[in-house]
C-alpha cells in the first residue's frame, strides 16, 4: 500500500489566501498538510513572494487550479507553465469545458486538453481534469465525461477525480478508480450528504467536513491506494466552521482512514 501525501484545497479560505496565503499556509502546515493547492490567480501575481510563503511554511504547492478560457490560451499556457517550474510544483488542475451545447463542449474541449496536456507533459508537469457533477449528464445516452474521455490522450490528460462529485453524478468513485487507474492520482476528498443514485443529483449541495457526509471516502481511499496517489486533496467549497478547524477536522479524519 501506498503512503499518500495529503494537500488542501485553499478554496475552504474563501478569499483570505489571495491577502494572506504565508499565514493560511502556516496554519495548514501547522494541522500537518504536506501541502496546498492555490488558484491561477497567483500566477499573476508575485512569484517570488508565493514561492517564499510555501519555503517559509515548510510544505509544497501540489497543484494550481484554472477555468476552461485560461487553458485555452496559448499566452496563459507558457506563463502556467513558467509559474510552475518557479514553484515547484507538477499539477495544473481545471474546471469545466468549452462554452457549446451538449456534448460538443466535450468534444471541443477534449482538442484543446490533448493539445494542453501533450504540452505540459513535455516540460515535465502533468495536467488534470476536475469533474462537477454536472459532467455525468447523458446526451443522447452519452455522459459527457465519458465522452471527454473518449476523446482525450490518457497519457496526456489525467483526472483530478472528485469523488463527491463522482457521488453526485450518481456513479461510484471506487468503481471509477479502478476503471481509470491509468488516469486517475491526483484526487479531491469532499463530503456531503450523497449517495449514488444512477442520475445526478439536483442542488442545493450541502459541503460538509470529512466524515461528517456520506460519501464512501474509506472506499474510494482503499482504491486509491492501490495504484500509488500522487496526492489527496481535501477540498470543501464552504464550511460554517471556521477555516482552520474545518481543515483540522478533515485532516483528523483522513489520517484515521490510513492516510
Amino acid at each position: 500500500m501506498a503512503d499518500p501525501k495529503v494537500s488542501i484545497q485553499l478554496i475552504v479560505y474563501g478569499g483570505r489566501p489571495s491577502e494572506d496565503l504565508a499565514g493560511v499556509l502556516g496554519e495548514v502546515a501547522a494541522i500537518g498538510y504536506d501541502a496546498a493547492e492555490i488558484g491561477a490567480n497567483f500566477i499573476d501575481g508575485d512569484w517570488a513572494g508565493v514561492k517564499q510563503a510555501f519555503d517559509t511554511a515548510g510544505i509544497v504547492c501540489s497543484g494550481v487550479h484554472s477555468g476552461f478560457a485560461l487553458v485555452a490560451d496559448p499566452q496563459w499556457q507558457d506563463k502556467a507553465i513558467d509559474f510552475l517550474k518557479a514553484l515547484g510544483a507538477e499539477y495544473t488542475i481545471c474546471s469545466g469545458v468549452a462554452d457549446a451545447e451538449g456534448i460538443a463542449a466535450y468534444e471541443q474541449a477534449a482538442e484543446v486538453f490533448n493539445q494542453w496536456g501533450a504540452k505540459c507533459r513535455d516540460n515535465g508537469l502533468t495536467f488534470c481534469y476536475h469533474n462537477h457533477g454536472w459532467e455525468f449528464e447523458a446526451f443522447d445516452g452519452v455522459k459527457g465525461i465519458h465522452r471527454l474521455w473518449e476523446l482525450t490522450d490518457p497519457t496526456a490528460v489525467k483526472w483530478n477525480m472528485d469523488v463527491y462529485w463522482v457521488t453526485v453524478g450518481g456513479e461510484n468513485p471506487v468503481e471509477l478508480i479502478d476503471k481509470h487507474s491509468d488516469r486517475v492520482g491526483y484526487y479531491h476528498f469532499k463530503d456531503g450528504p450523497y449517495t449514488p443514485t444512477g442520475a445526478v443529483t439536483p442542488g442545493p449541495y450541502e459541503f460538509m467536513e470529512l466524515g461528517k457526509g456520506t460519501v464512501d471516502l474509506k472506499g474510494s481511499l482503499e482504491a486509491a491506494l492501490k495504484y500509488d496517489p500522487a496526492w489527496i486533496t481535501y477540498e470543501q467549497d464552504r464550511s460554517e466552521l471556521e477555516a482552520q478547524e474545518a481543515a483540522r477536522i478533515s485532516f483528523e479524519h483522513l489520517k484515521s482512514l490510513g492516510c
